[in-house]
């Protein structure tokens, strides 16, 4: 009981952009059916042909969504930090899930049921107001990237992923370190590059004093000329 009473708290105050716009008959449907769920590092949380069930929200770790591509290889589609919302697309367009999520760290997502919620959206208009701008920014930001990723180069293609990161994530106490450790083939997987390209294009960043690098720690030195390398592509 003391576990159930410390999630509904959590629930709340995790969610307050629309905990404030449920009346309390919503709150007390979202507190009765919400699940609070622990995923280790690397654990699934859904696979790609899934059938989409429940709006899911990060509330602690990093989540990434990626898809399979050719040869095996993954593509980072987007990645997920408290508090944002994912795995809710394919349900309104009722189709399975055409990318997977993984924790890359432990993480603890609040799921939803979408039935439950789609019928909150009915008769919520600023809910569904919420969830329709939440959709075009995330269509924005998605168009914008297939141009970056099949356009710009090698350089500009990591430039941009190494700020969206920092952009994403913010840096460490010393205001340079980027607060997520990524491996290599993520950091390849998320600039649509091959991790040789990553591990090279890396090396001529610290070479270039644009970066240093400590095991999987990336710390911009000059972000002026990370922009400029990343608008040039």
């Amino acid at each position: 009981m003391l576990t159930r009473k410390k999630e509904f708290i959590e629930l709340s105050s995790s969610l307050p952009d629309i905990w404030k716009m449920l009346t309390d008959v919503e709150r007390d449907q979202l507190r009765s059916n919400a699940r609070i769920v622990h995923y280790k590092k690397n654990e699934l949380i859904y696979l790609e042909e899934e059938e989409p069930k429940d709006l899911m929200c990060l509330f602690k770790g990093k989540v990434k969504i990626f898809k399979s591509g050719v040869g095996g290889r993954s593509q980072i589609i987007r990645i997920i930090r408290p508090v944002q919302y994912f795995g809710y697309r394919a349900y309104f367009a009722r189709e399975p899930y055409v990318t997977a999520a993984s924790a890359f760290e432990a993480c603890t997502v609040c799921l939803i049921p979408m039935e439950i919620f789609e019928n909150f959206l009915r008769h919520n208009g600023d809910l569904a107001l919420f969830f329709i701008q939440l959709l075009s920014v995330d269509l924005g930001i998605a168009d914008q990237r297939v141009v970056n990723l099949t356009q710009k180069h090698v350089r500009g293609r990591l430039a941009e992923s190494l700020l969206f990161l920092k952009e994403s994530y913010g840096l460490e106490e010393d205001g340079a370190t980027i607060n997520i450790y990524l491996a290599r083939e993520d950091l390849a997987n998320l600039s649509n590059m091959t991790t040789s390209n990553a591990i090279r294009t890396l090396s001529n960043f610290v070479n270039e004093h644009i970066i240093t690098i400590d095991g999987r720690k990336i710390k911009i030195i000059d972000e002026e000329r990370l922009h400029k390398i990343s608008r040039i592509g």
